[in-house]
């Protein structure tokens, strides 16, 4: 090769390589640009859905999710400096708040994720065809789900335990107190108030679907399944005077004889049968230990209706809406019907006043979608032949009820005038996770009215300021798709002049599993509302899951219903 022939060959193989490189450069530019692309879309889609959503008026505002922690600092700062309290105790107010908004903040953004929304149910519709549940539902034989609580309570350790117990009693944080473990504690304070007013407790633990239907988990047989701590429970419950009526003996013993199901294969919840098993011996228990009632008896009657739907647990899973996996169940139902032919209603002047969870309202409570009028305290009604009083809440039966119970009590509303007995319901579960308060039972004496209160015929509305508003669940993550939040609002203004300018609201935060406005609602927010009295609504939704304010001077006041303000709800009369 001459030397003319050797610096041609350099020269191209220097063109070469400089053409490498700028195809190189070109390649890494492109796949920069492609790796920014793909980070950016994700956020972008997300906003676009957000405007989208704000224009359908599922969003109160227009701005991106991701700035709604801002609205966390007008709370704070008022809780900072809104005070007469020490300046340390104003801090850690504050700092809980805080802490508070931020992870409500968190749940917020997960629930309202684009790519969680778009991929969540197809992932586990196939991990549930594959054999696997998620945190919140265990997958059983067949068509069978387990709720997680429940299936903990069987398998866990003892809930007397005392490193059980110590484990729980330290288990709070910075915005959420530790529960009162021990519920044996709870039940004893409960009777010993309720005896001195001469009236008896009787507890009755409702057995969880683990406890029943082991078999479809591991293939026994054996049943009733309890934690290791239960029979301990029983002893020392009934050693302090507490009549306590176990059903879930006998509804094992109605499986083993009839060969069918106690309880729904894709529900949380008992079938009728079990139910009907567990209020015909809760009677016949009452009726032996407390004797018949002085008044007349009442003829109820029984008309059966067949349900159809999909069981809780379902809904917990998060499939896709057109799921195929598990099928609806159908059951029927017996309702109790009054000598003239009226859906059953509770009375306050009975002389049994019945606390309960939602075991009590899986087949009173229409909007659980099983039907009404034929739940335990209309069986139990039906077979005393005597009419009952109820005060019932789906979740935490542990102390919903009897905070309600003393709720009525501290407002001057004597709920246990006449009563002979108080049945406590509630799930078995709650003896393993619940919070068993300790709750005073002062009957005081009616308070002056401080905050709105409205006639039961009358509708108002008003624009006014969240001070405060109570925790909401996500959706799908609770066995009930219906909630209802608290809120505190202040300076109220209306088109005419009220007696006051505050006032405690209930409002529907979650509808069959969907979040409503309110659910967004944030300390700070001026909102617009129609108002009317809680009390003309109570009946039909006073059994429906709420969470309430940590005030308890507002548990005190009067609430109102209330209900978004919309070009169609303005100037007409609403119904809740």
């Amino acid at each position: 090769m001459t030397q003319q022939q050797e610096k041609l060959t350099r020269e191209e193989m220097a063109k070469i390589e400089v053409g490498h490189t700028e195809i190189s450069g070109r390649a890494a530019w492109a796949l920069i640009g492609l790796f920014i692309v793909t980070i950016a879309i994700v956020p972008a889609s997300q906003f676009f859905w957000e405007i989208n959503a704000r224009l359908d008026g599922l969003r109160h505002s227009a701005l991106p999710q991701a700035l709604d922690i801002f609205r966390a600092v007008p709370e704070a700062a008022q809780r900072l400096g809104g005070s007469d309290r020490p300046l340390p105790s104003r801090v850690f107010r504050a700092n809980a708040a805080m802490l508070r908004s931020i992870n409500q903040y968190e749940d917020d953004l997960e629930d309202a994720s684009l790519l969680q929304n778009l991929v969540l149910s197809p992932v586990q519709a196939i991990l549930t065809e594959l054999g696997a549940g998620n945190e919140e539902a265990y997958l059983g034989a067949g068509q069978w789900i387990y709720y997680r609580p429940g299936f903990d309570y069987v398998t866990g350790p003892g809930f007397l335990d005392p490193d059980r117990l110590a484990k729980r009693a330290s288990g709070g944080n910075e915005w959420q107190t530790a529960p009162q473990p021990d519920p044996i504690l709870a039940i004893d304070h409960f009777s010993r108030r309720l005896a001195q007013r001469g009236i008896r407790l009787i507890v009755m633990p409702a057995p969880v679907k683990p406890a029943i239907h082991p078999e479809h988990l591991d293939g026994t047989s054996r049943a009733p399944v309890q934690n290791p701590s239960y029979e301990e429970f029983l002893r020392e419950v009934e050693s302090r005077g507490v009549l306590v009526y176990d059903p879930a003996p006998a509804i094992a013993a109605a499986k083993l004889e009839t060969g069918r199901p106690q309880y729904l294969a894709t529900d949380t919840h008992w079938r009728p049968e079990a139910m009907e098993t567990a209020a015909r011996g809760l009677a016949e228990f009452i009726r032996s230990n407390l004797g018949t009632s002085d008044g007349p008896s009442v003829e109820f009657r029984r008309e059966t209706a067949e349900i159809t739907n999909m069981g809780d647990i379902v809904t917990m899973l998060k499939l896709p809406p057109n799921q195929r996996i598990y099928r609806e169940e159908t059951v029927t139902i017996s309702q109790v019907l009054s000598p003239g032919g009226e859906m059953w209603r509770p009375s306050r002047t009975a002389d049994i006043l019945l606390l309960g969870d939602s075991f009590n309202n899986i087949y009173s409570l229409e909007p659980m979608g099983w039907g009404a009028s034929a739940g335990l305290a209309e069986q139990l009604s039906y077979h005393l032949g005597r009419p009952v009083d109820v005060i019932a809440r789906n979740d935490s039966g542990a102390y919903a009820t009897r905070e309600m119970l003393s709720r009525e009590l501290a407002r001057g509303r004597d709920r246990l005038a006449g009563k002979r007995a108080v049945v406590w319901e509630f799930a078995a579960r709650e003896l393993a996770a619940g919070d068993w308060k300790i709750i005073e039972m002062k009957l005081g004496e009616p308070r002056p009215a401080t905050f709105l209160a409205l006639d039961d015929e009358e509708h108002l509305d008003v624009t006014g300021t969240i001070a405060d508003i109570s925790a909401v669940p996500k959706p799908h993550s609770v066995p009930y798709k219906d909630h209802i939040v608290s809120i505190h609002l202040v300076d109220i203004a209306a088109g005419r002049p009220i007696q006051a300018n505050e006032a405690l609201v209930y409002m529907w935060s979650m509808r069959d599993n969907i979040w409503t406005g309110a659910a967004r609602y944030r300390a700070g927010q001026e909102v617009s509302l129609r108002l009317s009295s809680w009390y003309a609504v109570e009946d039909r939704l006073g059994a429906i899951r709420r969470s309430e304010l940590p005030d308890d001077d507002l548990a005190l006041e009067d609430p109102c219903w209330g209900e978004e303000q919309t070009p169609q709800t303005q100037g007409a009369k609403e119904q809740p």
